[in-house]
């Protein structure tokens, strides 16, 4: 189905609704009513209810595929019905950069060969930035560079220096990340952590990893500040406490990828700040798109 198709779906659903509520508001008038017989009314009304249930059976299915659980998914079909800000919502989140709700997991690779060409180096306090660095080298697409000093900036107004860990790894990077935990922790307990080479949130160049890079984060200034901002700034937590069966990662508190500030409230308002959830709906409205 493709958006413009969407599009002249969901407009006449949203008419054939208001119909309905006007319709059920109309009280007995004296003044006369059209011969029955004038049925160009009521042929209309049909046309806009058959889109209705095209809508509906569309946006079920894509839930459906997509795996989202039963009450975010209520949720989502009674905004669906409200208005038009979800469907809004979605093609705002689409028509920007692809990369930024691109689904990058351990089922869903990126591009082979694939590097961001537009990586700038974070320099962190030293050039002038907001932000610490626990090591030269670091970077990140340039979008997401001042996404983060954006960030950075506001926490150390409330006093809060946010410190990066890690951010873009290349593929070639990521094999030896890889490579390294599993001979150290076994294969079982490195796919709980790392992605294998091909699979990392980290190739995109749109994380980081704050440190310290282990869940003695979450329990921090900075974890906390970030946790409750983040999403301000366009930036996501991944991999969220108690989600393991879902993104197929532990958790992790230090780890926010950049989205962007639609994404970013895209997830929050309708998945429950559950990344995983909202880049596995946009990937099968895609899907069914083409």
């Amino acid at each position: 189905m493709s958006r413009l198709l969407t599009l002249r779906l969901y407009v006449p659903f949203f008419l054939a609704l208001f119909l309905i509520t006007s319709l059920s508001c109309v009280k007995a008038s004296p003044r006369k009513e059209k011969p029955l017989e004038d049925d160009s009314g009521i042929s209309q009304f049909t046309a806009e209810k058959d889109n209705e249930q095209v809508f509906r059976d569309f946006l079920d299915r894509i839930l459906q595929e997509a795996e989202i659980p039963q009450d975010l998914s209520l949720k989502i079909r009674e905004t669906a019905e409200g208005g038009p800000s979800l469907i809004m919502d979605i093609l705002t989140c689409l028509a920007g950069d692809p990369y930024l709700h691109l689904l990058v997991d351990k089922t869903h690779a990126l591009p082979p060969g694939y590097a961001p060409g537009d990586l700038v180096q974070l320099t962190g306090t030293a050039g002038g930035g907001s932000y610490e660095i626990s090591r030269h080298g670091l970077m990140l697409r340039s979008a997401a560079a001042e996404a983060l000093e954006e960030m950075a900036a506001a926490a150390k107004a409330d006093g809060v220096t946010l410190t990066v860990g890690s951010s873009y790894r290349s593929y070639d990077y990521q094999v030896e990340v890889y490579t390294r935990n599993v001979e150290e922790s076994g294969q079982e307990n490195a796919d709980r952590e790392s992605a294998r080479p091909g699979f990392s949130q980290h190739q995109t160049g749109l994380v980081v990893d704050f440190a310290p890079i282990d869940n003695a984060f979450a329990g921090t200034p900075p974890g906390k500040w970030v946790l409750e901002n983040a999403g301000r700034f366009g930036w996501s937590v991944s991999f969220p406490d108690g989600y393991e069966n879902i993104t197929g990662y532990r958790w992790e508190s230090w780890h926010y990828r950049y989205v962007g500030k639609d994404l970013a409230a895209f997830i929050d308002t309708y998945f429950a700040s559950v990344q995983q959830y909202a880049l596995r709906f946009l990937r099968q409205w895609e899907l069914a798109e083409q």
